[in-house]
């Protein structure tokens, strides 16, 4: 399919293609006057609250604080394109950044905070880093220490600043009238299509890209996320995700500020009883994580104890969510209009999403229907040609929300992004008669046994169904008869005995078909992860192969 060609095959049959509604329209702004124009109406309502300090801002208060360090950042000698290096876990301070570098035009470069050394200057050198804010360690690790050797390293970068210093406290002191009348010629030069921001994917091979967002990438995508959530400024959203990732600073933060909600941060990295204690405290009236943050906060011995009736609504997004968790998030923790969300750093980040009214089967069977002002197709990795519904292929998106380009990396852009402007995502999905898609999992992890394509994840969710699983996730790891076999990683529920292969196997016999039924099992107390929550199977398969001694 090129820019518009037919959504019917030869044979009149539907094609897996679908363009989202016109409405709302996009914004025509850029993030400083989209927080102005937030600010003018809702200046006295709570904007942030950092529960672990006990620190709140209004709008009015947030936005004052945002232009004083904007302005800190240009007396520094920082203008629109340099790049600033973030490195800390949540905090207000993550925040006041990731809109003061927007409002004067600075070039937001996302550090994870997993980073070690090699990563850490990896990231710096490649995006130019001429600044890092961080924090000055994290859960053990020394960032102070290992940004003193960057700087012998990382040609760009001149200057660290750590956020319990002096130089931050000036950074953010009180601008004169001077600093804030330029700042506001600064503004005036700024347009939504400049590059904003860049993320480093995680890479499991080679090195990451750093992903690089305009404006109107993020904030048009927080915004019709927050629209397809119903956010007004009565929302309060708790936000255990990491902001340093679209699902933190896009669908988190600027979904609450393009609608006047308040932010609310309950720790610096997830933990579930302060994110639960954060709802009760702050009358949170909607949650975010991925599936496993949701199991770990039911799986809470004194979750019945917590006053979770504010909650309406979040966002669960980062893998698909197992029935049995869906139903109790909807049941047990009042989230009725719970949001399914799916999409990639690429593409900043939503791109197909449930809506409130959707069914149950909808939101733990599919990841929605296409965004607003978007498009989305599947196509045949092999031709590229659009695959008719109820087929699997690559899933590809087009429209506001997809990347200006990898930075400095036209190579790996034009690898990724087509002539037309479509997205490859690598990802294999299934889009159903009415539009809606079903994500099976990504080129890379189906598994091909004895010439037989297997998803990973059908058979995930069939391992669900056990009464002593609690969460499993299948891979393919090398064969000599089928080239590759089926391996479970599962993880038990507590008080459940002992779980074999051949537990297995008696449990799936005549249930799945016989090559599906995986021929090792794995258990385990958790899964390897990624910060923001996601299962990092290309870890799961290399140390497939020393435990099987392959």
């Amino acid at each position: 399919m090129s820019d518009r060609s037919s959504t019917r095959g030869a044979e009149g049959a539907p094609l897996s293609y679908a363009k989202g509604e016109e409405e709302p329209p996009l914004l025509t702004l850029t993030i400083g006057e989209s927080l102005r124009d937030t600010t003018e109406r809702f200046a006295d309502s709570d904007a942030l609250v950092d529960v672990p300090t006990g620190r709140r801002w209004t709008y009015g208060e947030f936005r004052r604080q945002v232009r004083a360090l904007a302005a800190g950042l240009s007396r520094s000698g920082l203008g629109p394109g340099d790049r600033l290096g973030l490195w800390a876990p949540n905090c207000a301070e993550w925040v006041l950044t990731q809109y003061a570098t927007a409002e004067l035009g600075v070039i937001l470069v996302n550090l994870n905070p997993a980073y070690r050394q090699t990563e850490i200057e990896f990231a710096l050198t490649q995006s130019g880093a001429r600044t890092v804010i961080a924090a000055r360690e994290f859960r053990g690790a020394d960032y102070a220490g290992m940004l003193s050797a960057a700087l012998d390293k990382c040609d760009a970068l001149q200057s660290v600043v750590l956020l319990d210093s002096p130089v931050w406290d000036e950074l953010c002191a009180t601008p004169t009238e001077a600093e804030l009348s330029a700042l506001d010629k600064v503004a005036e030069s700024l347009t939504p299509d400049d590059p904003i921001n860049i993320q480093y994917t995680s890479g499991t091979t080679g090195n990451p890209k750093g992903a690089t967002l305009s404006h109107r990438n993020i904030l048009n995508n927080g915004y019709l996320v927050g629209e397809l959530c119903r956010y007004t400024e009565a929302d309060r959203i708790c936000v255990p995700v990491p902001f340093y990732h679209c699902f933190g600073m896009v669908m988190g933060n600027l979904a609450a500020t393009t609608h006047g909600a308040a932010i609310v941060i309950p720790a610096p990295g997830f933990d579930p009883s302060l994110s639960l204690k954060a709802v009760e405290a702050e009358k949170c009236t909607s949650l975010y994580g991925v599936p496993t943050m949701f199991i770990a906060e039911l799986a809470l011995a004194d979750f019945d104890s917590y006053d979770l009736s504010t909650l309406r609504t979040g966002i669960m997004a980062g893998s698909p969510c197992p029935a049995e968790v869906m139903r109790q998030v909807i049941d047990k923790m009042h989230m009725a209009e719970v949001s399914i969300c799916y999409g990639m750093t690429e593409t900043a980040p939503v791109s197909t999403q449930t809506r409130t009214d959707d069914t149950f089967e909808r939101r733990v069977g599919t990841v929605g229907r296409v965004g607003p002002n978007l498009e989305i197709k599947i196509v045949d990795p092999g031709t590229g040609e659009v695959v008719a519904r109820g087929d699997t292929g690559e899933f590809c998106t087009r429209g506001y929300s997809v990347m200006v380009g990898y930075w400095n990396q036209p190579d790996k852009t034009a690898e990724a992004l087509d002539t037309d402007g479509w997205m490859h995502t690598g990802d294999l999905a299934v889009m159903d008669v009415h539009g809606y898609v079903q994500i099976t999992g990504r080129i890379k992890d189906m598994v091909i046994r004895g010439g037989e394509n297997i998803y990973p994840r059908e058979i995930e969710e069939f391992l669900y169904t056990h009464p002593d699983i609690l969460d499993a996730q299948v891979i393919g790891v090398p064969d000599e008869k089928y080239g590759e076999e089926l391996m479970a990683w599962i993880q038990l529920r507590d008080g459940a005995g002992a779980f074999t292969a051949d537990d297995l196997r008696a449990f799936a016999d005549g249930k799945i078909a016989r090559h599906k039924i995986p021929k090792y099992v794995h258990v385990v107390d958790e899964f390897p992860m990624t910060v923001t929550g996601k299962v990092r199977k290309v870890q799961m398969r290399q140390e497939a192969l020393g435990i099987l001694d392959l």
